[in-house]
């Protein structure tokens, strides 16, 4: 009795997981690329990553998410908002904490060409009169704060509050692939105070546990998923590592060192990272990025990437993080991507404050090769290798 017991509850955990599947779309870069604007938009905009992680904690109202640190996203979902749902393509952002979507409010250039949310249209919208600003590297998406029903994964999360934008920054912004965002960091970082998604939908009951989990494929256009409410091991090999938490905000952790052929590239003595699957690429300093681009012959393009021989996949070594005690090898087919411009490296540097410590950003590049939980229960995440 008590193993059937013990099987119901298995089977009600498999049942409660919330899936959203990510599909792969042309990057903001490619749609630049193919309508001959990527040259304005790099001379027009400085590109510091590490904006969206360092701003003015002054600003209450704002947060920071530079614009151009979603150049090179390729995986989105589908949600919708309102009753009925209005359907939006938005980035799963585990590196911020509001959902926000283009509104019928905004008449910006990059609205018109994007899905909007109409509240008339919704029977179940409630208003605010609370202001909501997010500041880009080219200026900032301001709206109103609202409340409705979200559908995510086929479940309804009631009186979610999100941001309806009525301006949005520059025109580049009308070729990106997404409507939206919504933000999977914690709520001490969010915006106006909003609450996150994930937060409103474990408070509902809508998942079993209070965790949720990540798997990026790496070429298929299908295949990707977000897991809310659960860990499906079907998508990962051997054990889940634990690592703890250190800053609650972002989902930041500790990394012991950073070696390529059992040398020291970075990381001496220690640093931090962050676990962000809303950047692309494999992030750190710009000095140590710097050396490591020199050593695997990386060189600047015309496309503003940096480009590579793609022979290179064969002869290069891995590098190598080693987080709480445990190596994570990202092999050169994980860092060197190829693109439609030929094989360019996944990795660019920061400029970091000064006062902030060594900082990486552990973006898709590292999260396709590695299956990934965010445990909010136990403010830990899980790292095993995808299956």
């Amino acid at each position: 009795m008590k193993w059937l017991l013990l099987l119901s509850l298995v089977a009600l955990s498999e049942c409660t997981i919330i899936k959203v599947p990510l599909i792969k779309k042309k990057t903001l870069r490619e749609n630049l690329i193919e309508h001959g604007l990527l040259d304005d938009f790099l001379k027009k905009y400085t590109f510091n990553p590490a904006d969206k992680y360092f701003h003015d904690e002054s600003a209450t109202l704002i947060a920071a998410q530079p614009l151009e640190n979603y150049m090179d996203m390729e995986y989105f979902g589908t949600i919708g908002i309102g009753t009925p749902p209005q359907q939006f393509t938005v980035i799963f952002d585990t590196g911020s904490s509001n959902l926000w979507v283009p509104s019928v409010y905004c008449n910006s250039p990059a609205c018109t060409n994007h899905k909007r949310f109409n509240p008339q249209e919704s029977s179940t919208y409630q208003a605010t009169n609370n202001p909501v600003s997010i500041a880009y590297g080219t200026g900032s998406m301001t709206g109103i704060l609202g409340y409705d029903t979200v559908q995510v994964g086929g479940v309804s999360d009631t009186n979610q509050i999100f941001g309806l934008s009525e301006t949005e920054p520059g025109s580049f912004l009308y070729y990106a692939p997404f409507d939206g965002i919504l933000g999977l960091a914690y709520p001490q970082i969010s915006a106006s105070g909003a609450t996150p998604v994930f937060d409103n939908m474990w408070n509902e009951g809508l998942v079993s546990q209070d965790l949720f989990s990540v798997y990026l494929s790496g070429n298929d256009q299908s295949g990707s998923v977000v897991m809310f409410g659960g860990i499906d091991s079907s998508y990962y090999t051997g054990n889940l590592n634990w690592i703890p938490v250190s800053v609650e905000g972002y989902w930041q952790i500790s990394v012991d060192s950073i070696t390529m052929n059992g040398q020291s590239i970075a990381c001496n003595g220690g640093c931090q990272a962050i676990v962000d699957t809303g950047t692309s690429l494999l992030t750190g300093p710009s000095n140590a990025i710097a050396n490591i681009q020199s050593d695997i012959g990386a060189s600047q393009n015309s496309y503003g990437q940096m480009g590579i021989s793609c022979s290179a996949i064969n002869n290069l070594p891995d590098i190598v993080f080693t987080i709480n005690g445990n190596e994570y090898p990202l092999p050169p087919s994980a860092y060197i991507l190829q693109s439609q411009q030929g094989c360019i490296s996944g990795l660019q540097g920061m400029n970091l404050p000064t006062a902030s410590g060594e900082l990486w950003i552990l973006g898709d590049v590292f999260i396709r090769q590695y299956f990934a939980v965010f445990d909010r229960a136990n403010n830990q995440v899980g790292l095993a290798p995808v299956a």
